[in-house]
Formats: C-alpha cells, sequence, structure tokens
C-alpha cells in the first residue's frame, strides 16, 4: 500500500504540473514549490529551535492560529515555521506576522520529507485538523519528535474505520497525541485502538472569540446600516446570491450586505446583473452616496469577520455547493445563522440547529419563510442571537487545553 500511495504522489504531482499551464491555483502550486528545499535551508540556520506547525489551507490556519500566537506568546525562546499545502491558504498568509518562516509543504516523497526533517529538524510537530501525510509522519516519528494533531474530527465514513484502512491507520499512530473535537470522534479512535486522544474541542471557537474582541470599525458601513436592521451574507456563491436578489425584490425595503466567497470581475458583473444594476460595490461608495442603495456588495477581502457586527441577522453561503462556509464567525456576535441545506458535515451548524440558533433550508420556499419569521419577529430573532452567542462562549478553550496537556510536557 506504501508503494501505490508513493506512487499515487508522483501522478498528483504530474497532473499539476500539466494543470499548471492553463489553471492559476496549479501553476501557484507548482511555482510555490521550486527550490523549496534549497530556499527552506538557506532561510534557517543550522541549530535554530523550530516549532513546526501545518495547515492545509486558509480554513485551518485560522483553526490553528489561536494555538500558533499563544505558543509564540509562551515560548518565545522558539521560532516558528508555518507550512502550506494550499496556495489558497499561503498566498492570502505568507506575510503573517506570527511565525517566523513561511513555506509550502514539499510534496510528499520519502526524498522530500527526509530533507524537509533533516534541514527543519523541528523540536515538535503540529498538524490542524487533517492533512495525513505518510511519509513526513513516518520520519517525524523515526526521529521521536513529539507530533501533535489538534481539532480534528473523525467520521465513521473515513478510511481509518473500513475493513480495508489498516494502512491508514498506521499514520494515526504516528502521532504522539490526537486532540479531537467531540466525543464521537474519541469514541471512534478507540475503537481502532488509538487510545492517546483528548477531547479538546475547536479551537476556531477561540479565534472568532478574539476575532470579535479586536473587530475592525468600519465608518462606510456603520452610515449604511444606520441603525437599520441588515441581514449580512457572508461568503456567497452563485446559487446563495440567486436566492437573495428574488428574496429582496420582493421586500425592497431589507438592506443585505453581500460578502461573495470570490470577488474576481465576472463573478461581481454577474451579481450587478443579478440584482439590475440596483447595488452598490464597497470599494466605490462613499459616506455621501452609500446609501443609494438597499444592497451593498462587498469587492474586497479581509472585513467579513468584522461586517457581522453591523448585522441582525447572518445568511451563511456554500449550502448548495460543497458545504457551507464558516458560521461561527457569525455567532460570535449573536447573530442567527441562516444557511443551505448542505451543513451536516459541519458539527457547529448542527448544534446551532439544535440550539435553535440556526437554520437550514433546501427551497425558496422554505428560505423567505424562515427570513420572513425573523424579520418580522423581534423575539424570535433576538433569541436565536442569544442562542448563538451563549454555544460559542461555552465552547471556547481548545487553546488552554492544548497548550496544558502538550507543550509544558513536550520542553
Amino acid at each position: 500500500m506504501q508503494l501505490f500511495y508513493t506512487l499515487g504522489i508522483f501522478v498528483y504531482v504530474f497532473i499539476i504540473r500539466i494543470a499548471s499551464v492553463v489553471n492559476q491555483k496549479a501553476n501557484l502550486w507548482i511555482a510555490g514549490r521550486k527550490n523549496l528545499l534549497k530556499n527552506l535551508k538557506n532561510s534557517i540556520p543550522a541549530g535554530t529551535p523550530i516549532v513546526w506547525f501545518h495547515v492545509s489551507s486558509l480554513g485551518e490556519f485560522e483553526q490553528g492560529r489561536p494555538v500558533i500566537e499563544a505558543f509564540r506568546e509562551t515560548h518565545p525562546k522558539y521560532k516558528l515555521l508555518l507550512t502550506f499545502f494550499s496556495p489558497s491558504g499561503y498566498e492570502i498568509r505568507k506575510n503573517y506576522s506570527g511565525a517566523d518562516y513561511i513555506f509550502y509543504l514539499p510534496a510528499d516523497t520519502p526524498r522530500n520529507a527526509r530533507q524537509f526533517i533533516q534541514t527543519v529538524n523541528p523540536k515538535v510537530a503540529f498538524f490542524v485538523k487533517y492533512d495525513f501525510w505518510f511519509h513526513y509522519l513516518n520520519q517525524l516519528q523515526k526521529k521521536e519528535i513529539p507530533t501533535y494533531l489538534f481539532s480534528a474530527i473523525f467520521r465513521p465514513n473515513q478510511l481509518f474505520f473500513k475493513w480495508y484502512g489498516s494502512w491508514y491507520r498506521k499514520m494515526l499512530q504516528f502521532f504522539t497525541l490526537i486532540y479531537v473535537q467531540n466525543q464521537e470522534s474519541a469514541e471512534l479512535l478507540n475503537k481502532i485502538g488509538i487510545t492517546k486522544v483528548i477531547v479538546a474541542g475547536d479551537t476556531r471557537f477561540d479565534r472568532v472569540f478574539a476575532l470579535a474582541q479586536t473587530s475592525k470599525e468600519l465608518p462606510l458601513i456603520e452610515k449604511f446600516t444606520a441603525n437599520n436592521p441588515v441581514i449580512v451574507a457572508g461568503s456567497t456563491w452563485e446559487k446563495d446570491e440567486e436566492l437573495i436578489a428574488l428574496y429582496s425584490k420582493e421586500n425592497p425595503a431589507i438592506k443585505w450586505i453581500i460578502a461573495p466567497h470570490e470577488i474576481h470581475q465576472a463573478h461581481l458583473d454577474k451579481i450587478n446583473h443579478l440584482f439590475q444594476g440596483q447595488l452598490m460595490f464597497y470599494s466605490k461608495s462613499t459616506v455621501q452616496d452609500i446609501n443609494q442603495s438597499n444592497i451593498l456588495v462587498i469587492d474586497n477581502i479581509g472585513i467579513l469577520s468584522s461586517l457581522y457586527k453591523y448585522g441582525k441577522i447572518a445568511y451563511i453561503g456554500g449550502g448548495f455547493g460543497k458545504g457551507i462556509h464558516n458560521t461561527l464567525e457569525a455567532a460570535t456576535y449573536g447573530l442567527p445563522v441562516v444557511f443551505g441545506p448542505n451543513y451536516l458535515r459541519f458539527h457547529e451548524a448542527c448544534d446551532l440547529i439544535d440550539q435553535k440558533a440556526g437554520f437550514s433550508f433546501k427551497t425558496y420556499s422554505d428560505f423567505k419563510q424562515k427570513m420572513d419569521e425573523l424579520i418580522q419577529s423581534e423575539d424570535i430573532q433576538i433569541s436565536a442571537g442569544k442562542a448563538a452567542l451563549k454555544y460559542v462562549h461555552s465552547m471556547t478553550g481548545g487553546t488552554h487545553k492544548i497548550l496544558q496537556n502538550t507543550l509544558f510536557t513536550s520542553f
């Protein structure tokens, strides 16, 4: 199985190389790894005490960030290396000041893993949520380097728990300790003989709570809301925007702030067409004209988490695609959250529904009914918002558990 895995890595890299000719993300993936090991060796002086954090992409970075920053504060003598697998994470956070060195992770070949671990020689390694790379984990174990996985979540349909999954289970055995988000994950691991497990929750709760305490002041948004009820739609896709446009047409007095997941010009043009030009773009707005429309489209990045504090209800996009985006960024401000049907893989969304703080829908009719109810009944809206805030507060503290149970016993 190991041979097939390694061959699969080479085939994957070959396919990415071909795709890089026409695909920008693939091109970044390849370009970012050119001379990577050489650049890594030249950047990190020999003997530097390194702690290595690896994340797959931007979402996992946000989960890892509270631990990275808490570690930096409590152990200032160590230098932090942060690696990304995906360009969508690296390109956005390559200048993140919380790490000393930021690189792509070389493809998981035996040679790359040996050279990487030999060059970096980390004192400890952390993997966030998932991104299990056999050769890296194998090298870390061979070098007896403590290796931890945190904010992990497991489901019965994963390969680890299949009758043919014994080789994949070996990767879980490489970890010194695994911090999982919930008891169900711990029980699944225990059933396959993985007992070095601690339920520490999801560090995203710590992250969104911290974000809410340091949110940006946005004068244009404040002027747009002008103490009026506003719905903030975050990380929307085309299907989400179609539903919002239809609802807005039927309810033109309601104000919307729409932050699309993709803000390239072609997508922005589609949104403009959907709303028949009756909207404002954030980058082109001024204090004088910000209220010329009740629809404000955010055409830049970096302010979504601060936008939610100006809303009364949050619509979370992605529920008609691969899955909904971050519900917690809105919930931490005490907003009811509404989203499409593809949410079952996100336990926090399920929890919010159970707490009557989140609401899912499948059809436009369902969407309209739920929005009407939340908008027209202030009692329901306030109750759901309070439940959302209470839920987030009750789930914070994962970072402390990880620091307490890992760092002080490993250093």
